[in-house]
């Protein structure tokens, strides 16, 4: 039986594989729907950004280390402590408290928050394990926190309604949020394949082997960059494109730079490598478009 002190469930074990900084990572892609959404309920949106950033994403990052309770290096945690039941009781609840606020901000954003939830269980738990099959595993995540996110957010930000939303400029929106996440997520799991393997996940990386999954991730940044022109192009902002690239470049070389020393050496496709090129393209996402929103809500520039 689980004890009805819930403080004690959050254990220093327990908080360090919520892994919260690790929200951070998954950031651009509300601040993406934030900078192009027309209008804009401030209270909603500050609600919505806390309750994903700071009970979801982590809830979900917790849900899965219970689930695969690794013992080498996972996203955010080089060296994880060991799970308890704690960490199981302690995602619940934050699971439950996020779906619970939600509805505050709308009965469409709780409604997303609950499927995305479900989603991510099914992604880690045991008996199901979406994440073991490397197409259906991508897959989810390219859907789930990409596009499917986009739409969450959205939901939050003002009035909204299915019907309404998916215009030819909001499809290439979340097409373009999915596209980013899956330039990203087979990165992420290029220095776990053998930890993978042993635990029976076979990725989308492990799959397309070290050259492959930076070919790959190349191939989906590419995709994204061009329909994002194509959407600036179709608004008359490509100034927003001009500055997408200025901002990426840093991106492009380091990513590069790291492509020829795996070529050269597996060793480098190692965590400290993941998580430094993944920090510098979350970073640069998000300075991208904070100045998106900056510039469309405040006329700052």
């Amino acid at each position: 039986m689980p004890t009805l002190n819930i403080i004690s469930w959050f254990d220093k074990s327990t908080v360090k594989h919520l892994r919260l900084p690790f929200s951070y990572h998954l950031m651009p892609v509300f601040l993406f729907a934030l900078s192009q959404a027309e209008t804009i309920n401030w209270q909603n949106t500050i609600i919505a950004f806390l309750i994903l950033h700071l009970l979801i994403y982590p809830s979900s990052n917790g849900y899965n280390s219970y689930q695969d309770k690794d013992e080498t290096s996972i996203g955010g945690l080089k060296h994880p402590p060991k799970v308890s039941e704690n960490l199981f009781y302690a995602t619940l609840l934050l699971d439950v408290v996020g779906v619970l606020l939600a509805s505050i901000v709308s009965i469409h954003f709780s409604i997303f928050v609950l499927i995305y939830v479900l989603i991510s269980r099914a992604y880690s738990y045991r008996n199901l394990r979406l994440k073991k099959h490397a197409v259906i595993g991508f897959l989810t995540v390219f859907v789930f926190q990409g596009a499917f996110t986009y739409v969450m957010v959205a939901s939050a930000l003002a009035d909204f309604s299915v019907e309404n939303f998916f215009t030819l400029n909001n499809v290439i929106c979340v097409s373009v949020a999915s596209l980013f996440i899956g330039s990203v997520y087979p990165l992420t799991q290029i220095y776990q394949h053998q930890a993978d393997k042993k635990d029976g996940v076979t990725t989308i990386s492990y799959k397309l082997g070290y050259t492959g999954t930076f070919v790959f991730s190349s191939l989906m940044f590419g995709v994204a960059s061009g329909l994002l022109y194509y959407y600036f192009d179709k608004k008359n902002e490509l100034i927003n494109l001009i500055l997408f690239f200025i901002l990426m470049l840093p991106v492009v070389i380091r990513l590069f730079v790291w492509f020829m020393k795996v070529r050269k050496d597996n060793s480098h496709a190692n965590f400290e490598n993941t998580m430094s090129m993944n920090l510098m393209a979350s970073s640069c996402m998000n300075i991208y478009f904070l100045t998106l929103i900056l510039n469309h809500h405040f006329s700052w520039f």
